[in-house]
């Protein structure tokens, strides 16, 4: 008999108290058909400026063989990200944080895998949303439900590990829940993978999101630019999206904005008969609020009727939301336009980001491991050091390090002594353009000490550049970790104190220093 796929699962989480539900379900799904050899959920809640983020609810009785793992607030291309780099499975099957898989899920979903092609890079599970029996849906049920239509939607969707390594996963330049799993879809097909829908299925329940959920939804019109920028003007054809409201919504901002300069220049008119601008100033308003009107009937039309429950609240959601969607929706497009087309120029790199800076750790990467040095007669840089620093710096690179230094939290070393011991490395290495070091000893709880992201993160602020435009090079596997948490690329150059699992988990290997420089 042919064994299962090996997969793992990836949920992104902002700690969402369905959470533990959804864990608790695919515990059970595990029960019942091949289990995953691990979960990985990610916590995308930003980083605290004082301490670590408070511990997830994971539920009474978590699947076996979770990990959590951090991402400091970067959205969920880059929790994705760091989930997937994280294992080492054929398969990675990505859940959202707020769906709930049935009994039978881990068994079809090893249905879907199995009869995949190897040509075949995904595969989309199928998503149901429960709806009301007892009355019309509101519009935001209504907006859930699309999800049931959705194309290639990462609420349950497997990759193939290698398709991802192929396109280098998520482009985390999508910040949001939104096209990020589109922009994906087109890359892994334009590398030649096929993707296909499979039998499985998952729930997803409408989370309670507040009144004015439609209009803050509207900031995905900056994502619509970035795919527009990436893919061209069909995107929306290729991607399988639908028309879309923008043309309506610009239709209505310019028959308003119309409206309210004609009759703001009417007023002002002293000097000669206003009567010509006055009728550009009714015939435009009158046009605002008809399309005005027009998107409140189409809104309220499937919606509850009078005397259902929470009628009277959803027609003022309505007549509120849609009078200001049309605003929100161009400004945000407007924003994502100016951004991705005329701040960046008129062409925006595809993902993966070039490597604009490589963060070293120290000891063990650039000098000899003494462990807990206090005394810069002992730094020793390691063969190759020197020549592979110069070697980024003349190619335009910048280059740091990220350092952890528990010695100083622990009381072994103070921190006058750590500057001396990293002045010495800079006589003998030369010029670094950012030196970022976690000084807390483990206990602390601190956001900075690798493997923890927050060394990379400052390093990239301090230099100005993304996370995903950093090499992070270590020796062992916090420093690995560290990279995949801030979305940094990462190599590992292993060293006698180097674990087995830690070389078997890293992306990419490299013997020496020297060999990194093959692996950019």
């Amino acid at each position: 008999m042919t064994p299962a796929p090996s997969y793992a699962v990836v949920v992104p989480t902002v700690g969402r108290t369905r959470l533990a539900a959804l864990l608790a379900s695919v515990r059970q799904a595990a029960a019942v058909g091949p289990a995953p050899e691990e979960v990985v959920v990610v916590d995308d809640r930003p980083v605290p400026r004082r301490g670590p983020n408070p511990p997830l609810d994971l539920g009474p009785d978590p699947v076996p063989g979770v990990r959590v793992l951090r991402s400091a607030g970067r959205g969920p291309a880059a929790a994705r990200n760091a989930g997937w780099r994280s294992v080492r499975t054929e398969w990675v099957a990505f859940l959202d944080d707020d769906v709930v898989v049935p009994p039978l899920w881990a068994d079809a979903l090893a249905q879907d895998l199995a009869a995949a092609g190897p040509d075949v890079g995904g595969v989309q599970g199928r998503i149901r949303v429960p709806l009301p029996g007892h009355r019309p849906p509101t519009d935001l049920e209504r907006n859930t439900a699309g999800l049931e239509r959705a194309r290639w939607a990462t609420a349950d969707m497997a990759y193939r590990r290698a398709a991802l390594q192929a396109v280098h996963g998520f482009d985390e330049r999508f910040p949001r829940a939104y096209r990020e799993d589109a922009d994906l879809a087109l890359r892994v097909r334009a590398a030649g993978w096929d993707l296909e829908r499979g039998v499985r299925t998952v729930e997803h329940p409408v989370r309670p999101a507040g009144g004015l959920a439609s209009l803050r939804a509207q900031a995905g019109n900056a994502d619509d630019a970035l795919l527009r920028a990436l893919h061209g003007p069909a995107w929306r054809t290729r991607t399988e999206a639908g028309p879309g409201r923008l043309p309506w919504h610009v239709a209505t901002v310019a028959a308003g904005l119309t409206a309210l300069g004609a009759g703001v220049t009417a007023a002002a008119l002293t000097d000669r008969d206003p009567h010509t601008t006055r009728v550009v100033a009714a015939l435009a308003g009158a046009a605002w609020a008809g399309l005005t009107a027009r998107f409140v009937h189409e809104r309220l039309a499937p919606g509850p009727r009078p005397g259902d429950e929470g009628h009277a609240a959803e027609v003022r959601r309505m007549i509120v939301t849609s009078v200001l969607i049309p605003v929100a929706a161009v400004a945000h497009r407007v924003r994502g336009a100016w951004r991705w087309r005329q701040g960046l120029g008129r062409t925006v790199p595809p993902w993966p980001l070039p490597v604009r800076a490589v963060l070293f750790d120290r000891d063990g990467t650039l000098v000899r491991d003494v462990p807990y040095n206090g005394d810069p007669d002992a730094v020793e840089p390691l063969p190759g050091a020197r020549r592979v620093l110069d070697g980024f710096r003349a190619d335009g690179l910048f280059v740091g390090v990220v350092s952890n230094q528990s010695g100083i939290g622990r009381g072994m070393l103070t921190g006058a002594q750590v500057d001396a011991v990293d002045r010495r490395i800079r006589r003998l290495l030369g010029r670094f353009d950012t030196w970022q070091r976690c000084p807390h000893a483990p206990e602390q709880g601190c956001s900075c000490r690798k493997p923890e992201p927050g060394l990379v993160l400052r390093a990239a602020d301090d230099l100005g550049v993304l996370p995903a435009e950093c090499l992070v090079v270590g020796d062992i596997g916090s420093d690995v970790g560290a990279a995949v948490a801030a979305g940094a690329r990462t190599v590992l150059v292993p060293t006698e104190v180097t674990r087995t699992e830690e070389l078997t988990r890293a992306p990419a290997v490299a013997a020496t220093l020297d060999e990194v420089v093959t692996l950019l």
